[in-house]
């Protein structure tokens, strides 16, 4: 069932049922550009209006953050559990490995996202990596980086950038790429490299994961989850 918060589209899956979504997409091989959504997304979205209309575009768009389980709640909708961008890419590379499924990296440097392939190719033998481009490159060669792509037949492609500058890539790129799931991962290939650490499993429970990354960089995230969760809590309150 998709419904909408805080002007955004929302598909109410879990998890298993979001990776049987998925193989149907790649089955049926059009295009798809898939999508998160958190707190900060929805604050980036209250203001970007081509960043909102991407996303309300998307065939699947997944809650990312504790942060939208409470706002469904607090507005009286339900949404049955959180779906990661980290946790979904997981479920999506042991898919990968269980159908033989071709798959393309792209993003972040190229010492993590070499890292990513060897840790990807030692846990998952069965998956066909066809290639991977670090993430820091000059637009002028957006276009060739994505017929690159295009030519690896890649059956899914994830992108870790940061928002919005994944979401417009994709989606300017998406018919030319040929791919039929593209996902944006953000910095989910710095954690599959060991560079930067996940929360312990109780403390994601708790919906507390964005604290445990906030004492990792205080400063650096400080706008992102302290101005931006404040922020985002007022968005709650209006809509409510």
């Amino acid at each position: 069932m998709r419904i909408e918060l805080l002007g955004s589209n929302l598909d109410c899956l879990t998890m298993q049922e979001t990776v049987a979504r998925v193989d149907e997409m790649i089955q049926a091989r059009t295009p798809v550009q898939h999508v998160v959504i958190n707190a900060n997304k929805i604050n980036l979205m209250q203001r970007d209006a081509k960043l909102r209309a991407i996303v309300n575009s998307s065939p699947l768009v997944n809650a990312d953050g504790a942060s939208i389980l409470l706002a469904a709640k607090m507005l009286g909708k339900n949404v049955p559990e959180r779906v990661t961008g980290i946790d979904l890419m997981e479920e999506l590379l042991q898919l990968a490995n269980e159908k033989a499924y071709r798959v393309f990296f792209f993003g972040a440097t190229e010492e993590v996202a070499r890292k990513v392939v060897m840790t990807v190719s030692r846990k998952y033998p069965n998956i066909q990596i066809v290639g991977h481009e670090n993430g820091y490159f000059d637009a002028s060669i957006s276009d060739s980086i994505a017929e690159e792509i295009r030519e690896s037949q890649a059956d899914i492609a994830f992108v870790a950038f940061s928002s919005p500058m994944k979401e417009y890539w994709i989606n300017e790129q998406l018919e030319r790429m040929n791919v039929p799931f593209v996902m944006g991962v953000g910095g989910s290939f710095d954690v599959i490299a060991g560079k930067t650490k996940r929360a312990p499993a109780w403390i994601q429970r708790l919906g507390c994961e964005w604290f445990y990354r906030f004492i990792q960089e205080p400063v650096r995230m400080f706008d992102r989850y302290i101005i931006g969760n404040l922020v985002f809590l007022g968005h709650i309150l209006k809509a409510k």
